[in-house]
């Protein structure tokens, strides 16, 4: 059961209220945001809380009115009216689902094929199509910001941007090896296939995390863009490659016009990569003291999508499952996210 703290939000949404009044507030726009952002989100947690406390408040006085009187209509207002709240419920705990530190921030999501060629790198593109049409049925906005076409079908590599409030918050739920199993239409003989491609997601980094870069670590090459069938060829050599020396850690970025865009954008990508590597460097350590040990090797998928003999994609952290495969692949992965993100606080 989670704990919704109401306490708690007020006193935090109080010290950012004083944060506003401060006449130097303004003067950091980027600050600001951020706060004006926080104070957002908490009404939003607070409003949530006390319209469903009343409207539970309204249901116990209807049962007590309707144990006096045996109304036939009023029960099925009743029965109407719990299963609306207990939907507004559910909501309110996904809320408090998203907590983490970079919940509410943009995803960075990259997704690599795995051995296997074409039939790799068609599921890899399959994959690129699913988060799609999730963040497109969400609100959310995609943006690509590098694309690296496959051999002869789907694609080598894909970096794009999720943004909107919570992004990262449910697109962390992908993170790790996804497998697939179907009958290959790259295959003469009709046989069944196994592929594998790897998620990486990763929060994109705002204005008010400080990450220090030496200058001197990073190799910067710039080329000319291409993308997908060729939609983002530019004459000039606009996109921008970046190489943090010391981590071997490489960005690319080549869907902005001028390579001063690609240049920030990849930044951006890049801190995002070394605070990640940073927090999961002592993450590890942690772990190590615990004497945990995770087998993170590639074949450790965390979900398998198979279309042929049966059709099943399960989820092997949580155990969720549906049979509707095409529903999935259309991009119906809400209920994965919220049973994983109810898994992680088991």
């Amino acid at each position: 059961m989670i704990h919704f703290d109401i306490p708690r939000l007020s006193s935090e949404l109080s010290d950012l209220e004083k944060q506003t009044s401060n006449p130097e507030f303004w003067s950091d726009s980027s600050r600001s945001s951020k706060v004006l952002q926080q104070i957002k989100i908490i009404k939003n947690k607070k409003d949530k809380y006390e319209k469903i406390e009343s409207e539970l408040n309204n249901l116990i006085d209807m049962n007590e009115l309707l144990l006096a009187e045996n109304d036939e209509d009023m029960a099925n207002d009743l029965i109407e009216s719990t299963a609306s709240i207990e939907k507004e419920i559910d909501s309110l705990e996904v809320a408090t689902l998203l907590s983490d530190k970079y919940d509410i921030n943009n995803a960075i999501v990259t997704i690599h094929p795995g051995a296997g060629g074409t039939e790799s790198q068609d599921w890899a593109e399959m994959l690129y199509r699913m988060y799609t049409r999730w963040a497109n049925t969400n609100r959310y906005s995609v943006q690509e910001l590098d694309y690296l076409d496959g051999d002869e079908a789907g694609l080598k590599s894909v970096t794009f941007l999720v943004s909107g409030d919570y992004a990262y918050g449910y697109m962390k739920c992908e993170k790790g090896v996804h497998r697939l199993v179907r009958i290959s239409p790259f295959d003469a003989g009709g046989r069944r296939h196994t592929s594998f491609a790897s998620v990486e997601v990763l929060p994109e980094i705002t204005e008010d995390i400080e990450i220090d870069i030496n200058p001197d670590d990073l190799r910067v090459d710039t080329y000319r863009a291409s993308g997908a069938g060729g939609q983002h060829i530019n004459k000039t050599s606009s996109a921008v490659r970046i190489t943090h020396i010391p981590t071997n850690i490489v960005v690319a970025c080549q869907t902005e016009r001028s390579q001063i865009q690609n240049r920030e954008t990849a930044m951006k990508m890049l801190k995002s990569k070394l605070l990640n590597l940073k927090e999961q460097e002592q993450k590890e350590k942690i772990e190590d003291l615990k004497g945990e040990q995770k087998d993170i090797a590639w074949g450790s998928q965390i979900r398998s999508y198979v279309f042929c003999p049966y059709t099943l994609v399960k989820d092997h952290r949580t155990n969720y499952e549906v049979g509707n495969v095409q529903n999935v692949m259309d991009g119906d992965l809400d209920e994965f996210m919220i049973n994983y993100l109810k898994w992680l606080i088991k």
